[in-house]
């Protein structure tokens, strides 16, 4: 939870510096770079995060990281901060806390819709303009395929969860049928 919480606020700044620079989205584009490498090498991790190695050549390590990710100098030292303050652990939720940051300035929501087969493109469309019109706001959508939710569709846009599946039904009726029993 602490983690959390230090991310968010580190987003935070980030997002201010970046949209007072007016470079906010290219900022998002290289903290995902970097949070998506964090998480999908696991050498990165420890190159950056393992307390053996010294702070120096932690920020060696970042410093060729960034140079070959060709980030702005604003990026570099941000990223050069992350591993002095040894918070460079932090890289994925922060990369999520700002793209909230980003969503939230862009009036956009991010959305799963999860069927129990396929969604075909138009019945994708319809989805999303619905969920549009109920939020207010501009949905991006990712779809699933659960096949144990036996048919029908589950909506989860932020707080809002919309189930019309087959499988919550037939929990509500057997919940009520024991109900009355």
């Amino acid at each position: 939870m602490k983690s959390t919480v230090l991310a968010k606020r580190y987003a935070k700044a980030l997002f201010a510096v970046g949209k007072e620079d007016g470079a906010h989205e290219q900022y998002g584009a290289a903290l995902n770079s970097m949070a998506n490498l964090f998480a999908s090498m696991p050498e990165v991790q420890d190159a950056l995060t393992n307390p053996v190695y010294p702070v120096e050549a932690r920020a060696k390590v970042m410093e060729h990281l960034v140079k070959s990710m060709g980030a702005s100098p604003v990026m570099a030292n941000f990223f050069q901060l992350l591993v002095q303050k040894k918070r460079a652990n932090i890289l994925p939720e922060l990369a999520e806390g700002y793209q909230a940051l980003v969503d939230a300035d862009n009036n956009v929501v991010r959305g799963t819709v999860i069927s129990a087969t396929e969604l075909a493109g138009d019945l994708s469309a319809k989805v999303k303009a619905t969920l549009e019109k109920i939020t207010g706001k501009q949905v991006v959508l990712t779809t699933a395929v659960d096949p144990s939710i036996i048919g029908g569709m589950m909506a989860k846009v932020g707080d809002l969860v919309l189930d019309g599946s087959i499988k919550s039904q037939l929990t509500g009726l057997k919940e009520s049928i024991k109900g009355s029993e």
